[in-house]
């Protein structure tokens, strides 16, 4: 158990951040499941500069790796593509 004041206050802050990059990175799932689950072209294209951007902001903040990022970016486009 924590004993000084300023590793309770980090112990709350951390718990927040938590939710919070688990709620983004959720977000983010659910926003490429529904991309890739996209049948028709024109929907897809609609929706992929909405979803890469996601992705960019995400790598940006730390909530996920830079170079996941770059990998989900490149399978969405060809995906995308090949519709």
């Amino acid at each position: 158990m924590a004993n000084h004041q300023s590793s309770k206050k980090r112990i709350r802050q951390d718990e927040k951040k938590r939710l919070e990059n688990k709620y983004y990175a959720k977000t983010m799932r659910n926003a490429l499941k529904q991309l890739r689950a996209a049948t028709e072209k024109e929907s897809a294209v609609a929706e992929l500069p909405r979803v890469t951007s996601m992705i960019d902001r995400l790598a940006k903040k730390n909530i996920i790796h830079k170079n996941k990022a770059a990998n989900l970016k490149a399978s969405i486009a060809t995906h995308v593509n090949k519709l």
